[in-house]
């Protein structure tokens, strides 16, 4: 993904947060899988699967960025900051439009996560739901 994609997807965590909890009866449900599905996502990550997580990703994902771009940047993220040692959820939001995106209905999710080169990192995923009702991440980030 392109690093404009990811920090205007990122970007977005504070604009979501802003306008304060949701009511409606399905986004529990929804950002539930949404959350799910990013956990799946990210033990690829996790354990070196770079090709494989640019293949499960978001249309919008793997049309930013091509695939071998995709793992040489996650590696040069990801391998600076050793073993993942733990990650929490700290935040889950939905929201049916973000910055930068078409709209859809996408579940922005933060994790205090713990490496063994980096003992506090913040992770910030971004799903959307695809068209086959899939959620899918679109944009990864960690600071």
């Amino acid at each position: 993904m392109s690093l404009r994609v990811a920090r205007m997807l990122a970007a977005a965590l504070p604009l979501l947060l802003a306008a304060g909890p949701r009511s409606a009866a399905g986004e529990e449900d929804k950002t539930a899988a949404a959350v799910q599905a990013g956990a799946g996502w990210l033990a690829l990550v996790d354990g070196g699967k770079y090709a494989e997580s640019w293949s499960e990703a978001s249309e919008i994902f793997r049309g930013s960025v091509p695939e071998a771009r995709w793992v040489e940047l996650a590696g040069a993220t990801r391998k600076p900051l050793g073993k993942l040692l733990a990650r929490k959820l700290t935040s889950k939001t939905y929201s049916t439009s973000l910055p930068g995106a078409p709209d859809g209905e996408y579940v922005v999710v933060q994790y205090a996560s713990s490496f063994t080169d980096k003992k506090a990192a913040v992770e910030t995923v971004s799903l959307m739901k695809e068209k086959d009702g899939r959620w899918k991440v679109a944009g990864y980030f960690v600071r």
